[in-house]
């Protein structure tokens, strides 16, 4: 009862609204009659008993259209022009029923008199229900002015800029003023957009900011190219403001422009890369209805192999890593994802033979990608033995066993470490391009690599790492303030990748086209901006100095490699490097004994075999040292003579290999 009288209910509320509606109508009845004869009492009298006799039914009439227009069950404190028009038509039929009404009983009426009812009923009417939003409005400024709203700059006077800001405007929950629009466009400049004012393009955001003391920026061009949304976010990132956009077109197609699809911007918006547009028909030529085995594919790079791959129907996908946990959550996103996908989930070692070869003799894999890998430079800088293990002897083991199985493309995803390499790990990876170079000239399975930079959210990668440091409370550290890396997305580099495949014919090295380089503390100080934080104020930068191998800047090519285009504007050729590939093969036979051995000079047997491996005197000097801390320490232990492989390097090509005394359930399966 409480809430019936306090017109809290639906029903309440359409009975009052119902009572009001009778009074306005009568009263507008006799209004019109009376604006319309006023100064003619002779015309009044003789028109009001028609009009008394009428009223009645006009009522009721006009309630039944009311009812029938759904005038009564609507949410009018957030009516708009779409409320509107309902009304203006519910009243037109209310008029002209009454017109009707009136000629078929033969009541005599003025010729103006309909035309006056419609307008006052309009009016009335329009009162009555817009009233409930006026309320609202007020109820919202109320609440508001008990909280500080936020200054809001909103980027884009077209339909979504429109949206958000009515929404910012009418929503309860939504304590944000907007101050002001931004728009490219010069004819809108100085204009109103649901009164707030076009100050101008994006050369003035700055200054706005500034004279309206502006907390948030909220960038409403979803259809802007992500070389525009670069440029504006650059600017507004010189601001102190926190930064929204809304999404690209084709996420926001057949939904609705809102508040809530928001989302913070990323660093991905500030690399400003177009779309990359990859020929899937070509990819779908070697993909589709082939069975694809994919190495590491739980990492970051083979898990987004196996999830584009899985989008181009093969016939079986086989997921080959180390790490059961990654391999078993990508196993359960494609299930759920493609439930008609065969799909095969193993867990092993690149490093073991038996293993990798039996994988290539039950399956059988139309493509391989080679994703398997240790990656991270300092620590393989610590542990080189391993990063030759895995890296190297893993790929020439896989590589083998994809000849000898007769595999009809195998990729080795590759890095732009392994230019001029100045670490292990990028002198491993450049031996594991020497091997697929190799592998090419002799058997009939195309071999190719596809090298590039760095990925960003990547497991290891510097963005995951700055994030937890800012979780903890900072510093976030830098190595060197002028460092500089090229970025690219997983997905970007992935679609690549497969791309790069489908150009191949064996023994290319194509390099992906990874954009500007970016530095790396432009990044940190970008991200702390992203994350709500005021670099020098609650959060700082640490330089922490050069890692062990690590170098300023990477490159993509080297020097003699040179440069070849292909289809895709994307992605090159780097034209291989010449080398003894049988002197080559005898050296691979002593790094992987010295590798199974210990050896503390790894690194410089690699560096004969990689004459653009430079390793740096301090780190050569560092690697010294610590060998002496660990033998002081008692720490270091010798193990006995180890028994040779005898791993047929010299014998490749066309799976034609013979297995001349392996050791197979030796060190070669460690």
């Amino acid at each position: 009862m409480k809430n019936f009288l306090m017109f809290r209910s639906s029903r309440s509320r359409m009975i009052a609204l119902s009572i009001v509606d009778m009074i306005t109508i009568v009263l507008n009845s006799y209004l019109a009659l009376f604006l319309r004869v006023m100064d003619d009492s002779r015309e009044l009298k003789m028109y009001l008993p028609g009009i008394h006799n009428y009223v009645l039914i006009n009522v009721i009439t006009t309630l039944v259209i009311f009812v029938v227009l759904n005038l009564y069950n609507r949410v009018w404190s957030y009516a708009s022009a779409h409320e509107a028009v309902s009304i203006i038509v519910a009243c037109l039929s209310s008029t002209a029923l009454q017109a009707l009404g009136m000629n078929l009983l033969f009541i005599r009426e003025p010729r103006s008199y309909p035309i006056i009812y419609f307008m006052l009923l309009t009016m009335t009417t329009l009162i009555t229900r817009f009233s409930y939003r006026m309320l609202h409005i007020m109820e919202q400024g109320m609440a508001r002015s008990k909280s500080r709203a936020r200054n809001t700059i909103v980027i884009g006077a077209g339909e979504a800029g429109s949206m958000i800001i009515t929404e910012l405007k009418t929503s309860r929950y939504l304590n944000q003023k907007v101050v002001c629009v931004i728009d490219d466009n010069p004819f809108k400049k100085g204009k109103y957009i649901h009164g707030i004012k076009i100050v101008g393009g994006r050369d003035v955001i700055e200054k706005y900011a500034e004279k309206y003391n502006a907390e948030e920026i909220i960038l409403a061009i979803p259809s802007a190219s992500p070389k525009d949304t670069k440029d504006i976010l650059r600017i507004c990132n010189r601001t102190s403001c926190k930064m929204k956009v809304l999404p690209g077109m084709y996420q926001l197609i057949n939904e609705d422009i809102s508040v809530s699809k928001l989302r913070e911007v990323s660093i991905e918006d500030l690399l400003g890369r177009d779309t990359i547009d990859i020929d899937l028909e070509s990819v779908g030529e070697y993909v589709h209805n082939k069975r694809v085995l994919v190495t590491g594919g739980g990492g970051s790079i083979g898990s987004e192999l196996c999830r584009q791959i899985a989008a181009h129907q093969p016939r079986q996908l086989i997921i080959f890593d180390i790490y059961e946990n990654n391999a078993y959550d990508i196993q359960q996103e494609l299930k759920r994802k493609y439930p008609g996908l065969q799909l095969d989930t193993l867990i092993g070692s690149v490093r073991n033979t038996k293993r990798i070869e039996g994988v290539m003799e039950m399956y059988r894999p139309d493509v391989v990608f080679h994703a398997a890998a240790h990656k991270h430079v300092p620590l393989m800088e610590d542990s080189p033995n391993e990063a030759i293990k895995n890296n190297v002897l893993g790929t020439y083991k896989t590589a083998r066993a994809a000849d000898k199985f007769g595999v009809k493309k195998f990729v080795l995803i590759s890095t732009d470490k392994a230019v001029n390499p100045t670490n292990i790990m990028g002198a491993s990876k450049r031996l594991c391009e020497m091997i697929i170079q190799t592998f090419s000239k002799y058997s009939n399975t195309e071999y190719v690599a596809v090298r590039f930079g760095n990925v960003l959210g990547s497991n290891g990668s510097v963005i995951p790492l700055f994030k937890k440091q800012m979780e903890e409370g900072g510093p976030v550290t830098v190595t060197h303030p002028d460092i500089i890396r090229y970025f690219m997305t997983i997905p970007e580099a992935v679609s690549l990748v497969l791309q790069a495949g489908a150009y191949a014919h064996g023994g290319e090295i194509f390099v992906l086209d990874m954009g500007e380089p970016v530095k790396i503390a432009d990044l940190a100080k970008n991200l702390i901006r992203l994350s709500g934080y005021t670099l020098g104020v609650d959060m700082e930068i640490k330089y922490t100095g050069l890692r062990p191998g690590e170098k300023l800047y990477e490159e993509l090519l080297t020097k003699e490699e040179g440069l070849k285009k292909t289809a895709n504007d994307l992605i090159f050729i780097g034209k291989p490097l010449e080398f003894d590939e049988v002197h080559f093969l005898s050296q691979l036979r002593e790094l992987e004994e010295a590798a199974i051995d210990e050896s503390r000079d790894i690194k410089e047997i690699v560096s004969r075999i990689v004459p653009t491996y430079h390793i740096k005197p301090e780190d050569k000097k560092r690697d010294e040292e610590s060998y002496e801390q660990l033998v002081s320490l008692g720490k270091a232990s010798h193990e006995g003579p180890v028994v040779s492989t005898k791993e047929p390097f010299e014998k490749i090509g066309n799976g034609k290999h013979e297995k001349s005394n392996e050791n197979e359930g030796g060190r070669e399966n460690e």
